[in-house]
């Protein structure tokens, strides 16, 4: 078969033409989009992440594709329905970084809480005065988790471990580990209300974008920190930053961005004619990032050595698996 797998680092290449011998591989560190798709037209497989544009036009040129890898848990960058019409396998990496993204999620945190970020700064700068760096205790918190899945179940064991008290909002309970792990399924309003910190951990989907909006921040606690390692879309950045403006949010820790790729294309964007909601954007980005409550890592909260071995193995599983013919790859 000819496979082709795109935002692939070099380390990826080893392992990969190891599994792969005797079929025709192709490696490339950009995504796949509507600019180079003409190029793999007649490719069977194809591995992406994140940044890739699986949309019906793309889907439309690649008329022998039969299955899509992607090495990530989300696979809102892929027309599941169109790939359903056109009989293409669609896999994911299920479970890789469930602790690797639950501890991000507490690195974030603490940096906020303790003034960690502003602290370095200052040091850069030879500024060793400890006035505004004063913190608070997570002891005796209450964290709302939104979203209790794999990612959502290692933050309420660390926020235990931590003496905080924990709500937890999601569609499905599991009432034994509310027992277990000592937490309690509530509703979002009430989430909202009594959370000093809330962790975002939900899929990014039509259900899901902008759930936190103006309203929900409205209802949140004065002083409220939010903390997203999810997706970008999941938080309206218009109304986050009314909400950082206003006092309401007392600081944000980021691992997302709405419109993030768009950084990453900025120069790109403005040597071309780009659309005013593009260029619109990276000035909303820009204005969130600039401020001193905020702290943004560049989407790394999955990136641990050992959570990348593990993506890696499962997607040599996944196509190993439809190769073989079998029904044990994770199909979507």
């Amino acid at each position: 078969m000819k496979i082709a797998f795109f935002e692939i680092q070099g380390w990826e290449k080893k392992l990969l033409k190891k599994a792969f011998k005797g079929h025709t591989l192709e490696f490339l560190s950009e995504p796949l989009n509507k600019e180079n798709v003409d190029q793999f037209k007649d490719f069977d497989v194809i591995s992406v992440f994140i940044y890739s544009e699986l949309e019906k036009v793309v889907l439309a040129k690649l008329k022998k594709l039969k299955m899509i890898s992607t090495r990530s848990t989300g696979y809102d960058h892929i027309d599941i329905e169109e790939c359903r019409k056109r009989k293409i396998a669609v896999s994911n990496v299920p479970f890789y970084g469930e602790n690797t993204v639950a501890e991000h999620t507490f690195a974030l945190i603490l940096s906020l809480s303790r003034n960690v970020h502003k602290s370095y700064v200052r040091g850069l700068r030879n500024n060793f005065s400890i006035e505004g760096l004063k913190g608070f205790d997570l002891n005796g918190k209450t964290i709302g988790v939104v979203g209790g899945g794999h990612i959502g179940m290692h933050v309420i064991r660390m926020a235990k471990g931590f003496g905080m008290e924990v709500f937890v909002y999601d569609i499905q309970k599991n009432k034994f580990l509310s027992e277990v792990l000592d937490f309690q399924y509530v509703e979002l309003e009430e989430l909202y209300k009594k959370s000093d910190i809330i962790s975002l951990h939900v899929p990014h989907n039509k259900s899901t974008h902008h759930m936190i909006n103006e309203k929900a921040f409205s209802k949140m606690k004065d002083g409220v920190i939010l903390i997203n390692t999810s997706r970008g879309e999941i938080v309206d950045t218009d109304a986050l930053i009314e909400a950082l403006d206003s006092g309401k949010i007392r600081g944000a820790g980021l691992d997302v961005l709405e419109g993030e790729e768009l950084i990453c294309e900025e120069k790109e964007l403005l040597y071309e004619k780009a659309n005013d909601e593009a260029l619109r954007e990276i000035v909303r980005d820009r204005i969130l990032l600039s401020k001193d409550n905020v702290v943004f890592t560049p989407h790394i909260a999955f990136y641990s050595e050992e959570a990348l071995l593990r993506i890696i193995e499962t997607t040599i599983d996944n196509i190993q698996s439809y190769i073989a013919g079998n029904d044990q790859m994770n199909s979507l």
